[in-house]
């Protein structure tokens, strides 16, 4: 048996080790906290699943769903758009219902790389960017992430060699893994860039409804002339903790979202209909749930940075997304002190360097774990910061 020599340029999985020492640690009965999965813990409310039941009785929706989704889905998503950040949407070629926007991420790759093609990347960034270019064929080209830039990339350090050569830029605000922000001067002059190089703009915005502190990210879309360039992923997994149900959408340009539902109706069979209308009655019905999770998240974050403070790690809150971005002390990387961690005290955090090279030297901790997880999770790192004995 011969196997793809593509997959052979994927990484090692970072993870490994580590997962396996989580899994000695429960075999000894050790409760093991874990702040390491961006995964909400607080359920889908009860109006979105009442929608799901009704309509998993109908023999309409146990048939094959069509790849672009229903109509009423995608004028649904049109709606909230305009609703939200004012942006206008054609309903039949610039919305594409996702199976999850991890999906259209990963397949967007094929509509826009050739081999030898390269991608802008974030550095540190969600790993489906560059792992999606390779198995495309193509060639990451990684843009740090700086603190001392407020985790912006610098598009001017671009060198213009490869600018040329690059076919998409990947941008992600609010930001995983560092939780920064981006304002809507910085996306008009990510739009300037995509022109001057004629590449196209594939914005990740997920975590534009986890907001905190009164704050109101903004869309991608929202910048002068986006549409003419780029799309935006979004996700209902976040907005309405509905990550188990896999429905995301890809909105903006229409020969992307039309070329993205070209590769996707060669691939996949669509969104099952029942979640298409569970997510109709998320984006139609009331809000209100979003504020009362992001509620949750600020009191959890709050907690949570106090802990760290203790701890010596310098993080500065994050307004929006589920994380926290935090430098680790002097003499440790970001391996060793997540397997500290792991080691004395039972607590999963993730590497930095896991996001990729730029990463080194921070760890990120999420939000989505339930209230006494947490409130463990911190007793056991206060008691580091002071020097105790932890108990398991």
């Amino acid at each position: 048996m011969r196997l793809s020599r593509r997959l052979e340029k994927l990484p090692p999985y970072l993870f490994v080790e580590i997962s396996r020492k989580i899994a000695e640690k429960r075999a000894q009965g050790i409760r093991v906290v874990s702040f390491a999965i961006g995964d909400p813990d607080l359920p889908t409310p009860p109006h979105i699943l009442d929608a799901l039941v009704e309509a998993s009785r109908d023999p309409a929706n146990h048939r094959y769903p069509e790849t672009e989704g229903l109509p009423e889905l995608r004028q649904a998503i049109a709606r909230w758009y305009r609703r939200r950040f004012g942006v206008e949407l054609d309903p039949d070629t610039e919305v594409l219902p996702l199976i999850g926007s991890k999906e259209g991420i990963g397949h967007v790759a094929f509509c826009l790389i050739d081999p030898g093609d390269i991608a802008l990347v974030p550095d540190p960034g969600y790993p489906v960017y560059p792992m999606g270019t390779v198995l495309a064929g193509g060639e990451p080209y990684y843009l740090p992430l700086r603190e001392e830039n407020g985790f912006l990339p610098d598009l001017d350090e671009v060198p213009a060699e490869v600018a040329r050569r690059a076919k998409v830029l990947w941008l992600n605000y609010p930001n995983n893994p560092t939780g920064a922000v981006a304002d809507l001067d910085f996306f008009r002059r990510a739009v300037e860039f995509a022109r001057r190089y004629d590449l196209a703009i594939c914005h990740d915005g997920p975590y534009t409804e986890v907001a905190l502190d009164g704050y109101r990210p903004p869309s991608f879309l929202q910048a002068e002339g986006a549409k003419e360039v780029g799309i935006e992923f979004h996700s209902l997994s976040k907005s309405y903790n509905m990550t188990g149900w896999r429905i995301g959408m890809a909105v903006g340009n229409a020969e992307l979202i039309r070329a993205l539902r070209d590769v996707k109706s060669n691939l996949d069979s669509g969104i099952p209909q029942a979640i298409q209308l569970m997510a109709i009655a998320a984006l139609d019905g009331p809000q209100d749930c979003i504020d009362e999770h992001n509620r949750v998240y600020q009191r959890r974050r709050d907690r949570l940075v106090e802990a760290l403070r203790s701890l010596g790690l310098r993080v500065n809150p994050s307004p929006a997304s589920l994380y926290l971005w935090a430098r680790v002390p002097e003499g440790e990387t970001s391996v060793s002190y997540t397997t500290k961690l792991l080691e004395e005290a039972a607590v999963v955090v993730t590497p930095g360097v896991g996001y990729g090279p730029s990463g080194e030297g921070y760890i990120r901790l999420s939000l989505t774990l339930p209230d006494d997880d947490l409130e463990e999770g911190l007793r056991r790192l206060e008691a580091i910061a002071h020097g105790r004995p932890v108990r398991l």
